[in-house]
């Protein structure tokens, strides 16, 4: 009688190198995710950043106002860049889905005594704190003019802050700064030294 083997694999085999796969699958995904948060976390920043920048340069070549607002209620982490005088939108960006304008409890809260706030702005009580030491205007908008400074709605020199971080994780905050009267504008980031944040310019 001529017999013949039987080639391949057996349904066990098969099971096995499966099971193998998705747990190796598994432990990647895991590897992976916080790397994924942290680009999320650096592209809301970026945007924050570049969107103010972009506001200011825009302003000064085309020799108009723009405004910024930051928006943490309506559409919630959003930037729009608009043109001051038509009311055109120019711009809109929006915040990654799990970072926020926010300012987390345990941040340096004093303007004066170290560890301060970015450059002593305000007290981290607020995640979008700009028109610093005014009582009226909008705290969330910031007028650009042509040569580069930057008001609030009233006309008043606008200095501030705004806080980006995922909600909940303090070790993720960072921070940018205006500097009204010249328009700089300044980029942070906490750092942990011991059992207190500090913040360290970008």
């Amino acid at each position: 009688m001529f017999s013949r083997r039987m080639r391949g694999f057996s349904l066990i085999e098969m099971m096995v190198v499966v099971a193998l796969i998705l747990i190796v699958l598994a432990f990647s995904i895991m590897a992976i995710q916080p790397a994924l948060r942290q680009g999320r976390l650096t592209e809301g920043y970026n945007q924050t950043l570049m969107a103010m920048r972009q506001a200011r340069d825009i302003s000064v070549a085309q020799r108009q106002i723009y405004f910024v607002t930051l928006s943490n209620a309506v559409v919630p982490n959003t930037i729009t860049i608009t043109q001051g005088s038509t009311g055109t939108v120019v711009a809109t960006y929006s915040l990654p889905p799990d970072v926020t304008f926010d300012a987390e409890p345990g941040l340096p809260n004093s303007p004066t005594v170290a560890p301060t706030t970015p450059d002593g702005f305000g007290t981290a009580a607020v995640a979008i704190d700009f028109d610093q030491g005014i009582v009226a205007g909008a705290k969330n908008v910031i007028y650009f003019y042509p040569d580069g400074s930057a008001t609030d709605v009233l006309g008043n020199v606008n200095n501030g802050v705004v806080y980006i971080a995922r909600t909940g994780f303090i070790d993720t905050s960072r921070a940018i700064t205006l500097w009204g009267a010249t328009g700089r504008i300044r980029g942070w980031r906490a750092y942990k030294n011991a059992a207190k944040y500090y913040w360290r310019q970008q």
